[in-house]
């Protein structure tokens, strides 16, 4: 499963991508929103991690992106440190399939991941 982090901190990109790796997953990293767009294009991954505060394009603007073309739609989980309830509920009301907050312990990640993936019938 190819999962697509979209994360501007880079010791976070990096500590992700890390665990992710470990856990299997085949990962491509985006340092910005407009580079995000860019990779999901390119690699078509089975799922995309987002920052909601990114440069050029916002996590709720991907998510609208992605969100736009039901054919190639991968669900989206959001990662904030933001706790605030209208950015959570915009993130699910855009299409978020889900939403955690900074700081989280990579495990949690990587349990909603594998939540997601069997949701769709995958085996992550």
């Amino acid at each position: 499963m190819k999962i697509l982090i979209c994360e501007d901190e880079e010791i976070m990109l990096t500590a992700l991508e890390f665990r992710l790796r470990k856990q299997g997953f085949s990962v491509v990293k985006a340092e910005d929103g407009q580079q995000a767009l860019d990779m999901l294009s390119q690699e078509s991954p089975d799922l995309v991690v987002a920052d909601v505060m990114m440069p050029h394009i916002t996590g709720l603007e991907l998510i609208s992106h992605i969100k736009s073309d039901p054919q190639k739609s991968p669900p989206v989980i959001i990662i904030s440190a933001l706790e605030q309830e209208e950015v959570v509920l915009e993130a699910f009301r855009l299409g978020a399939a889900d939403f955690i907050t900074k700081p989280f312990r990579p495990n949690e990640l990587i349990l909603r991941i594998k939540r997601i993936f069997q949701e769709m019938g995958i085996e992550g």
